[in-house]
């Protein structure tokens, strides 16, 4: 009976196991060539086939549309414009309250908060067949000093990319961190200056991802955008249109690295 008991753990363990998507972006990858792409439109259209949209909303929230109608956004404060739109999955951090709301709409299939009980972090791995989400841990600043794991980056892997949020990061990932991130194509990091990471820091984690886009967010004005346009620009091509919505797929990802500005706007019709 020990024995039945025992294959039974074992073999329904290694089972679970298989059932667990695999992530696709923690593995090596070739560069795909390409240009990348800005593309006007209502956030009521439908996405290309093969892509992603993603529009900057405020601050460090975004909206994240697929071809198949999935929606996320990213920290979320419960207003996204005066619109009725209820996205399928919502992310939060909670560095402070322009990051999150104690009080999301009941209706938000998937509200994933990037913290747990102090110290202890938490851990997402929502596989919602056309996108996985899942996050990586990092330590926060606090009124304790630093909380463990008390921020979330989060990684929306869909349509063959790897899209991340560094959300209210303050600190550089170690070894560790980086290697469960993987590859990121797209990644969206706070270039405030000090608020989250100092502009030399924050361009060190940029040019060890060496994601083909970055989106710089949570900038407090023109002044610490350009500072940190003007450290990257040897490394990186800068693209400022004053548009405020990018639509990319695997195959339009540009030849270079390329930082991408977005302008904020709140949803509104069309």
């Amino acid at each position: 009976m020990r024995f039945l008991v025992f294959l039974f753990l074992v073999f329904g363990t290694a089972l679970q196991a298989q059932e667990r998507r695999y992530s696709h972006c923690i593995a090596l990858a070739e560069a795909t060539p390409g240009m990348s792409y800005v593309h006007l439109a209502s956030f009521r259209d439908p996405v290309e086939r093969n892509s992603v949209r993603i529009r900057y909303l405020d601050h460090s929230a975004f909206l994240i549309q697929t071809e198949g109608g999935l929606s996320v956004v990213t920290d979320y404060t419960g207003y996204i414009g005066n619109v009725d739109f209820l996205p399928d999955v919502v992310t939060m951090n909670h560095g402070h309250s322009s990051h999150w709301t104690p009080v999301p709409d009941p209706a938000i299939p998937h509200v994933l908060r990037g913290w747990g009980e102090f110290g202890k972090g938490i851990e997402h791995h929502v596989d919602l067949g056309e996108m996985l989400v899942r996050n990586v841990s990092t330590d926060i600043r606090s009124g304790f000093g630093m909380e463990p794991k008390g921020n979330s980056i989060f990684v929306f892997e869909v349509a063959g990319l790897c899209i991340g949020h560094l959300g209210h990061l303050h600190h550089e990932p170690d070894a560790a961190q980086y290697a469960a991130l993987g590859r990121l194509d797209v990644v969206m990091a706070a270039v405030d200056g000090g608020m989250t990471l100092d502009h030399q820091t924050m361009m060190a984690v940029m040019r060890r991802l060496k994601s083909s886009i970055v989106i710089p967010m949570h900038w407090f004005g023109r002044g610490t955008l350009d500072s940190f346009l003007i450290g990257m620009s040897e490394d990186f091509a800068i693209v400022d249109e004053g548009v405020n919505d990018l639509e990319v797929s695997l195959r339009s990802l540009p030849d270079r690295p390329t930082i991408i500005v977005l302008q904020p706007k709140f949803l509104s019709e069309p």
